[in-house]
């Protein structure tokens, strides 16, 4: 099993010293030994603008495959992102990994100027069916050039799909490459469940077998100064991040979301998914000191998964 580590773009601080934080922690996760450097879309936030970050980070980086959990494309022109998804295949040298969902939020589609009647699987699917073609360099456009540049590899990046639930699964199977998961409560037999479901729809469908990825918020007590910081850390993380969502809401969740524990209880965590069949975890990080990304580090070494 793999394991990524996403970059802290949904923390209140993350602009306090400028774009320091997301190229030190670029870097430390370059290092190793990380699989993948992942980053979400929001468009009603103070987060990074994920394209040109994307840039970035390609620049930060040089071996850590890139993927973006997730990108919305309902609320982009399907052209322009897959040029722009194109062009970032081609700085990173072929290690992008897309991930794409419907989003949970109606105001970003409105901050977007995008319609939220689009806010459906079918939609989704058929842009990144017109993504498809472009990388194919089909001319989907009618002007005297294909849309480009090239993809490095033959049909572009591969595409995952962001999911927590089986009707999304079934959905994908016609057209995913696999799952960009995410579990709230470390509920691991219904991530078995759902994984189980992804590979037997993905045989229906002819596809061959998927590629099965999921991912959780965590906070170590090493970092956190104790459990119970570890927990209000995650706590005060989903405060932030689930601001579309009633305060109470989000208080409710927040005791049993994502992981708080020490370096050692994460690592049997990590080795649980493992026994699932999980081909990558990616941990999001609820603070933004990147000492985390090396901690996490010193467990990933050792794991041997």
């Amino acid at each position: 099993m793999q394991i990524g580590m996403t970059l802290p773009v949904m923390e209140p601080d993350l602009w306090q010293h400028g774009a320091r934080t997301l190229e030190e922690w670029s870097r430390a996760v370059d290092e190793g030994p990380f699989s993948s450097l992942c980053f979400g879309e929001r468009m009603a936030f103070d987060n990074p603008e994920t394209i040109a970050l994307l840039g970035a980070v390609a620049a930060w980086t040089s071996g850590v495959q890139v993927v973006t959990t997730v990108l919305v494309p309902q609320l982009h022109d399907p052209v322009l992102l897959a040029k722009s998804l194109a062009t970032g295949d081609q700085l990173t040298g072929g290690r992008l990994t897309v991930g794409v969902g419907v989003g949970g939020r109606e105001e970003d589609y409105r901050a977007a100027g995008a319609d939220p009647a689009t806010q459906t699987m079918q939609e989704m699917a058929d842009r990144v069916a017109v993504m498809r073609r472009v990388w194919a360099g089909e001319d989907v456009t009618g002007a005297r050039r294909p849309v480009g540049p090239p993809v490095v590899r033959p049909g572009g990046p591969q595409v995952l799909v962001g999911t927590m639930g089986p009707r999304t699964v079934r959905h994908a199977a016609g057209w995913a490459d696999g799952l960009a998961g995410v579990t709230l409560d470390l509920d691991l037999t219904g991530v078995g469940r759902l994984f189980d479901l992804a590979r037997t729809a993905w045989g229906a469908a002819g596809r061959g077998t998927p590629r099965l990825t999921t991912s959780f918020w965590f906070a170590l007590d090493e970092e956190a100064g104790g459990p119970d910081e570890a927990r209000a850390q995650v706590h005060r993380h989903l405060r932030h991040y689930m601001n579309w969502l009633p305060p109470r809401l989000v208080d409710a969740m927040a005791p049993t979301t994502g992981f708080a524990g020490t370096t050692e209880q994460l690592a049997a965590v990590l080795r649980r998914f493992a026994e699932l069949g999980t081909d990558e975890v990616q941990l999001i990080p609820t603070g933004s000191a990147v000492s985390q990304v090396h901690r996490v580090a010193e467990v990933v070494g050792r794991l041997g998964v």
